[in-house]
């Protein structure tokens, strides 16, 4: 055990060390199979073997997330602190839903949700729980709010329960309608593709909106990083007494830095919200926020009850703080995934967060900028965060596809296409980590020439 122990934590501090990482690529199935064979055999391979596998084929058939030119999606850039913190945590075996259990972690949790907290503008009753992500984040989120709606309701409850958003909302809040059953009603936007106040309360007016319990609003949209106007839209929720909630997934992390903060005026009205640590703010996977604005309704809506959590609920009835983190989500069984955000946080400290997220929204900005300048290329809007989307002039969706197949396979960059609002290719660069420079950009940008 000691010389697998020390391999492995030989193999954690070499790949810590490399600078830049390998973007490395994907292989078939039939190409591992080759190369690996079976790995799960009746007396075992050792542990060495099998590390030896994962080092030489299994690792390199996987893109590292964390490579400056992961350009894709949104990317992971974690901390040195906290990755080396997630080997602790896996290290630890620590129970993370209870305060009984796992205390001193759920202290260090709660540390930095209060943090999230305090940039949003969220009262000293907010409070939530780390979530594997924003799917599960926005699930819990609005079972939440469906919890309240039928709790204050005096009649009989509508024929279905509806959520109110736009086609701009992550794909995660229309399969959550779909798991809690209810309707999914999209609101046209204009072409600035941004929700408004406004734009809700024709909705509302249109149709039943006693069967609306849920109003969604994106403070960065995966697509376009498009921050809707979450100020007049928590206006029209709380006149309508409708639960606001906000998905920061992507672009919560915008709260921290000064040049973008105002686009963000209203948050701290929002009834819940989700932000993600692993996807700008610098944690390993899978790391997401949910934030109540009053936690005492997250606890209402999820709280289990069985003999056996007795013991355990009696625990989190004591001092202001002592919660069980999974009364306020979807799920009992977890493990301490904000810990590692947590001790980057403790490391670094939040000024370091501000800069860093500051310098990835400069490089997006030039990239904007870089953009302009060619005329093979058309910027699709200028970006509200660190989202540059533009298209190639003349191309097709194939043309997008081969050239993105081409920039992996030669270790260029990880950039894939997209599809607007109208149905058009695209492409798009999403900037995350601070390692990424204009001259990685600019190099991109030229393959397209």
């Amino acid at each position: 055990m000691d010389a697998l122990g020390d391999a492995v934590l030989e193999y954690a501090r070499h790949r810590l060390k490399l600078e830049p990482v390998p973007l490395d690529g994907p292989k078939s199935a039939a190409e591992l199979t080759a190369a690996v064979g079976r790995t799960i055999t009746p007396d075992g391979l050792g542990g060495l073997a099998a590390l030896d596998l994962f080092a030489e084929h299994l690792a390199p058939a996987c893109i590292s997330t964390d490579n400056p030119q992961y350009l894709a999606f949104i990317p992971c850039a974690p901390t040195e602190a906290s990755t080396l913190f997630d080997l602790v945590v896996g290290a630890s075996c620590i129970y993370g839903g209870t305060w009984m259990e796992g205390a001193g972690a759920v202290f260090a949790e709660n540390q930095a949700l209060r943090w999230l907290s305090d940039l949003a503008g969220l009262p000293a009753e907010a409070g939530g729980v780390f979530l594997p992500g924003g799917t599960v984040g926005n699930l819990s989120a609005l079972v939440a709010a469906r919890h309240r709606a039928r709790t204050r309701r005096t009649g009989q409850p509508p024929r279905s329960w509806a959520v109110v958003g736009t086609d701009h909302a992550h794909s995660s809040v229309v399969s959550a309608c779909d798991v809690m059953d209810v309707d999914f009603i999209g609101v046209p936007v204009a072409e600035t593709q941004r929700l408004t106040g406004d734009a809700v309360a024709a909705t509302l007016d249109a149709v039943d909106d006693d069967r609306v319990f849920a109003v969604v609003a994106t403070a960065g949209t995966t697509n376009f990083g498009i921050v809707d106007d979450l100020d007049s839209i928590a206006r029209v929720c709380r006149e309508r007494g409708v639960w606001l909630h906000v998905d920061a997934a992507y672009g919560g992390a915008g709260l921290c830095a000064p040049s973008v903060r105002h686009l963000f005026t209203g948050i701290g009205h929002a009834d819940s919200l989700v932000i993600d640590p692993h996807k700008w703010l610098f944690a390993p996977f899978d790391c997401c926020a949910l934030i109540y604005r009053d936690a005492a309704e997250g606890r209402a809506a999820h709280t289990q009850r069985a003999g056996y959590l007795d013991v355990v609920a009696a625990h989190a009835d004591g001092a202001p703080g002592e919660v069980n983190p999974s009364d306020y989500g979807v799920g009992l069984t977890r493990r301490v995934r904000g810990l590692p955000f947590w001790f980057s946080l403790a490391t670094y400290g939040t000024r370091a967060y501000t800069d860093a997220v500051e310098q990835t929204l400069a490089v997006a900005r030039l990239a904007a900028q870089d953009v302009h300048r060619r005329p093979y290329l058309e910027l699709l809007c200028e970006p509200d965060l660190s989202v540059v989307v533009f298209r190639r002039l003349g191309w097709s969706a194939q043309q997008y596809h081969e050239w993105s197949r081409h920039l992996l396979d030669d270790g260029v960059a990880l950039v894939v296409p997209t599809t607007t609002h109208a149905g058009e290719p695209a492409t798009r660069i999403a900037v995350v980590n601070p390692l990424t420079t204009e001259a990685d950009i600019a190099k991109i940008l030229d393959t397209l020439a």
